[in-house]
């Protein structure tokens, strides 16, 4: 007679000790905190941006002499924040651009669909990009700007635009420069997720910000009259202006109106990002 030993039951998994792993807000931001500095392109781009910024700023300054027959790049500034924020239409293409390549180059490479799967529910990349890029970008950009305006000040004492950082309306500027340098920077992200294709993004990020007013200047008078002070750039230019224009938008009505349009394209994102797959 055979009898029949039951076969024994597997082991049981030892999970003692081993944590349960979710995916949380906190830990998608850090693996994208992660992805930004490990990229070259981040270091390179926002060096060379923030550089250029400085530099153009004490050129700018370098080169002012008040009168009708001035000349150089620095003669017609109206204030010494002027002198220092003239190279910032680079530094905003340059960090516009990298936005673009934060988000658009994950689908370039295809690195998107590991990034999906591990965060199924998606969203919380988005927000974890623009997070990590447009903090990065406004810390980095609000202490350049105030380094330029320190730098070319001191090339600028004793002449007529002259102005010290205690001087009415200065910090308010910089600060707005910084918020506009990180809002484009974000606008950048929104756009690279929207177009999902790097120059595609960066192609609408540049008529955005630089193609529309000219653009518009093309319309009859009363309607661009209308329309130019909201176009994201104009808008945008009012955040960081000493003494906007009359028929500009007050700082903080540009600042209201810029930061609209980059969450009309954050919200575009977010619908494309949720509805369609990679």
């Amino acid at each position: 007679m055979t009898t029949l030993t039951p076969a024994p039951a597997p082991a049981a998994a030892d999970t003692r000790g081993r944590p349960a792993y979710k995916v949380t807000g906190p830990r998608v931001l850090r693996a994208e905190w992660a992805k930004l500095w490990s990229l070259r392109s981040t270091w390179i781009t926002l060096s060379l941006s923030l550089a250029l910024l400085i530099a153009l700023g004490m050129i700018f300054a370098s080169t002012y002499a008040p009168g009708a027959d001035a000349r150089g790049p620095g003669a017609e500034a109206a204030d010494a924040v002027a002198v220092a924020l003239g190279g910032l239409n680079f530094a905003q293409l340059a960090i516009g651009v990298l936005g673009v390549l934060v988000m658009a180059g994950e689908y370039s490479t295809g690195t998107i669909r590991s990034t999906l799967a591990a965060v199924p529910t998606r969203l919380p990349v988005l927000w974890s990009k623009v997070i990590s890029y447009g903090g990065t970008a406004f810390l980095t950009a609000g202490v350049t700007v105030f380094v330029s305006f320190f730098a070319s000040g001191r090339m600028l004492d004793g002449t007529d635009i002259a102005l010290g950082i205690s001087s009415p309306g200065v910090v308010r500027a910089l600060l707005g420069a910084g918020a506009y340098l990180a809002l484009v920077g974000v606008l950048g992200v929104a756009l690279g997720a929207l177009i999902r294709s790097v120059a595609g993004g960066i192609g609408l990020l540049v008529t955005t910000l630089m193609l529309l007013p000219l653009l518009t200047s093309l319309l009859p008078t009363t309607l661009r009259d209308n329309i130019t002070p909201y176009l994201p750039s104009s808008a945008g230019g009012s955040m960081f202006a000493l003494h906007p224009a009359s028929d500009a938008l007050s700082p903080g009505a540009g600042l209201a109106v810029f930061a609209g349009w980059v969450v009309l394209a954050l919200a575009g994102a977010a619908w494309r990002l949720a509805r369609s797959d990679a």
